[in-house]
């Protein structure tokens, strides 16, 4: 299988961001993945067969921040993607963690401080 790449966006208040997106520029929802709290904290939006996803923003002072936007790729096997990236000095700023939406995943900082997160998760399918 070939890796898939995704945007993610992050937002303070994930419903009013996905309103906007859909109203403004007319993305449809494709799935809203709820936290125990029932709110929003991951959302799949389309737009004419291309995927985006917008997720919570870290709150202040998170170890695990971010930043306003992040890249996903949906690869076949992350724990060997996570060992060459430690290998090659990438700084990990999630490390490699099975999510509870069985997804596996883990995120690293490019040179330039850019994050990129990759897993088995697909989003669009």
């Amino acid at each position: 299988m070939t890796a898939t790449i995704t945007p993610v966006l992050h937002y303070s208040d994930l419903t009013k961001a996905s309103e906007f997106l859909q109203a403004a520029f007319g993305f449809d929802e494709r799935v809203a993945h709820k936290g125990p709290d029932g709110e929003p904290v991951y959302v799949e939006l389309t737009l004419d067969g291309c995927t985006i996803g917008i997720g919570r923003s870290a709150e202040p002072g998170s170890p695990f921040d971010l930043g306003p936007c992040a890249v996903y790729a949906a690869i076949d096997d992350p724990d060997a993607l996570h060992a060459r990236a430690v290998g090659s000095g990438a700084e990990v700023v999630m490390a490699l963690t099975d999510q509870e939406y069985g997804s596996r995943e883990f995120a690293a900082r490019d040179l330039e401080g850019n994050v990129w997160c990759f897993g088995t998760y697909r989003p669009g399918r």
